[in-house]
């Protein structure tokens, strides 16, 4: 036991421990991803009417030409890929029903075609990706189909994907008054009302097409962004509310109950059950084309927040429910297991072994690095020792050091609503701010040169003053920055044909404001307390040696490349990747790598600044690398705390327009508490931050850049 464990403390032995976390992990993974080998799943692409579609293929052993079966496509949401819906997936095709989880346009590994005007971004993926995947799957062999040539596919998706879903059949509707036949069977929406699907059709035309299908929704009470009240039935107080961060009631709403068959002064509907509903007569320029049907609805309100949905034994439960009604009598009879009951779940195990595999992956970066830099061409990475930045010593000297700790904890995140969404309020704040510190600077640098001047006798004092002057100095230009940063911030990071991911672009800026911050809080207390107790610039870790920043960046091009290089071949044979619930680390395309190249730079001002800052405050430290997590993700952590909490305890979130921006947080705070566990072992490794820097940004950068859309034709 003791040689296990002395062994496991050397890098040889915690990379092999790693490396048997990833495969242990991605081979049970893939056990679970395939029902135990019961299940081929395969990454499909094939042209569509718009671009090129991308999915996993879940074909359940035996189904094919010979033994046709009903086929159900399920989608994600904005941001999201193919593999967020593993649930439905894994537990649909272990029923026996032919599953297609798919890409998106311009998400995962799917693609837009034709150009995009960045005015119209947003009305390209969802409104067409579920429809045309339905006709690619439609005209393949293994799809059942009735005498009549009516298939009987299944649409499903989450959030956008809901919306792509509820167009989806409306398309199939208006295509099947000329064909003569159905493409798609059932549907059911998870996380999606009728707000944005509006903009084709109006709810009851939507309602309409659904005809004599079966149809579903899964409103959630807590949902960020959907099935909300209309205006004429808010209260009052809920009028003042601005934003949508806030408990809702689908079923009492007039949307809701209208979903359902209601009349909009009915009493709330009922939910959990399945309810014959009138579809209403389909019309075309005021026309009706089809008369009205009786089909099936119904609506499951779990308490559950967006997100939530995608990571939920509740949900998949009611989507189980849900196809066993609506498939009920058509299915195969060689659908063995089509009713296991919705209980029976194994999804979940395949994301916990997703996460042991992540777990070994973020392990083996740090003693892979570790025999990297025992290479005699690496070695110049590593720096002469040095000593670590001056610690407060009087009672005055730490009370500012944890209010400055404090600080820079929080700042960023009361900031993060007034930076994500550059608000030009919030704005027209932080710019009067800026204004206001640099005119302080500009005083505090001619004070400080001034009075260093007239103490050229008394040596220390005058050294005080000219390091006040120098850091006033300094200080009045990083203000400067930010004073342009803020008046400019509509001209920086902006979507378009070089910046193409939204919210890529969002955390890009956040991210260079609070290195700004931290350049702000370092500077000054270096040339104002730090400087005058003895602390030199080398000992920041800030090597200006240029073979030591070449020979980081090679050694943190490897070490990146070798750990992707597991993961593509961990998906080639497993199946699988790195994951769970919305932080992953996933393969990627050329589009991808070109779109984190573009970003890298500035993502690295960023992992630079906060190397330096986390190792200056806590390097030395009791606790240092705890102290170093709290001020990387401390205030963000608080922020969703307090944000959700709220909401949970009183109906209303702390920051109620706030729904997509809380929502990224969920795999951010991840990326930065990792990050700051790099940068203090790398900085341990090397004495220096570059490597630390170069590090965090390659592999961060790829990993917020492949798990968000990408808008590669945007024009």
């Amino acid at each position: 036991m003791r040689t296990v464990t002395s062994f496991l403390k050397k890098p040889q032995g915690l990379l092999v421990l790693s490396l048997v976390l990833v495969i242990f992990g991605s081979l049970f993974a893939g056990m679970f991803n395939t029902s135990f080998y019961s299940v081929k799943v395969k990454e499909i692409k094939f042209q569509a009417d718009h671009g090129t579609l991308s999915g996993l293929l879940y074909m359940p052993k035996g189904a094919g030409a010979d033994d046709k079966r009903p086929v159900i496509i399920t989608t994600h949401g904005y941001l999201n890929t193919k593999e967020m819906q593993d649930a439905p997936a894994i537990e649909m095709s272990r029923r026996g029903y032919i599953v297609l989880a798919l890409d998106m346009y311009d998400h995962g590994d799917s693609r837009w075609s034709a150009p995009i005007p960045v005015k119209d971004m947003f009305g390209t993926f969802w409104i067409y990706s579920q429809f045309d995947a339905a006709k690619y799957i439609y005209d393949q062999d293994f799809t059942k189909k009735d005498d009549k040539g009516n298939a009987y596919v299944a649409v499903s998706g989450h959030s956008m994907g809901g919306f792509s879903t509820l167009l989806s059949m409306y398309m199939d509707e208006m295509t099947a008054l000329q064909t003569g036949h159905r493409m798609i069977y059932t549907g059911i929406s998870v996380g999606a009302d009728y707000s944005y699907a509006a903009a084709v059709a109006p709810q009851d035309q939507l309602q309409a097409a659904f005809g004599s299908r079966t149809v579903g929704m899964i409103a959630g009470k807590y949902d960020e962004f959907f099935f909300n009240k209309s205006d004429e039935e808010k209260t009052a107080a809920e009028k003042e509310i601005k934003g949508t961060v806030m408990r809702k009631d689908f079923a009492a709403t007039i949307s809701g109950k209208a979903f359902l068959g209601l009349a909009a002064d009915a009493p709330r509907a009922e939910t959990d059950k399945f309810t014959e509903v009138q579809s209403g007569d389909l019309m075309v320029d005021g026309k009706v084309v089809r008369p009205s049907q009786t089909g099936e609805h119904i609506m499951f309100t779990p308490n559950q927040t967006h997100p939530w949905n995608h990571f939920s034994p509740t949900t998949t439960g009611h989507l189980i429910d849900f196809y066993a009604h609506a498939f009920n009598g058509v299915t195969s009879p060689n659908q063995t297991n089509v009713n296991l009951g919705s209980g029976n779940q194994i999804w979940w195990a395949k994301e916990a072994f997703n996460f042991v595999a992540l777990i070994g992956f973020f392990l083996m970066i740090v003693p892979l690095i570790t025999l990297l830099l025992r290479l005699p061409l690496l070695r110049k990475a590593v720096s002469n020792e040095i000593a670590t930045v001056s610690a407060a010593v009087s009672g005055k000297q730490k009370t500012i050091y944890w209010l400055a700790i404090a600080f820079s904890t929080l700042i960023p995140a009361i900031l993060f609503p007034t930076l994500m969404d550059k608000s030009a309020d919030g704005l027209n704040v932080l710019r009067i701010i800026a204004l206001i510190l640099l005119i302080a600077s500009v005083l505090g640098a001619v004070i400080g040169f001034v009075l260093a001047g007239s103490k050229k006798n008394d040596y220390a004092a005058s050294r005080r003053m000219k390091n006040m002057g120098v850091g006033s100095v300094l200080l009045a230009i990083v203000s400067l920055v930010m004073w342009i940063v803020f008046n400019y911030a509509n001209k920086i990071v902006v979507t378009g044909t070089y910046f193409n991911e939204p919210t890529t672009n969002q955390i890009v800026y956040w991210a260079l404001v609070s290195a700004l911050i931290m350049i702000l809080v370092t500077f000054a207390f270096h040339y104002f307390s730090k400087k005058d107790a003895g602390t030199r610039f080398s000992d920041y870790g800030i090597s200006l040696n240029i073979g030591t920043i070449i020979a980081s960046l090679v050694t943190a091009v490897l070490a990146i490349v070798i750990g992707y290089a597991l993961l593509f071949a961990v998906q080639a044979i497993f199946g699988t990747d790195f994951r769970i619930w919305t932080f992953a680390v996933r393969t990627f395309e050329q589009a991808h790598f070109v779109t984190a190249l573009r970003y890298a730079p500035l993502f690295l001002i960023y992992y630079f600044v906060s190397a330096v800052a986390l190792n200056a405050n806590t390097r030395g430290k009791r606790g240092g690398m705890f102290l170093a997590i709290v001020l990387n993700v401390g205030g963000l952590v608080l922020w969703m705390l307090a944000q959700y909490g709220k909401d949970f305890m009183t109906g209303v979130a702390l920051y109620p327009t706030q729904a997509l921006n809380g929502i990224l947080l969920f795999a951010l705070v991840p990326c930065l508490i990792i990050a700051a566990v790099y940068a203090r072992k790398l900085f341990e490794k090397t004495n220096n931050v570059w490597l630390a820097a170069f590090v965090n940004t390659l592999l961060f950068t790829m990993v917020t850049v492949a798990n968000t859309v990408l808008f590669w034709n945007l024009v």
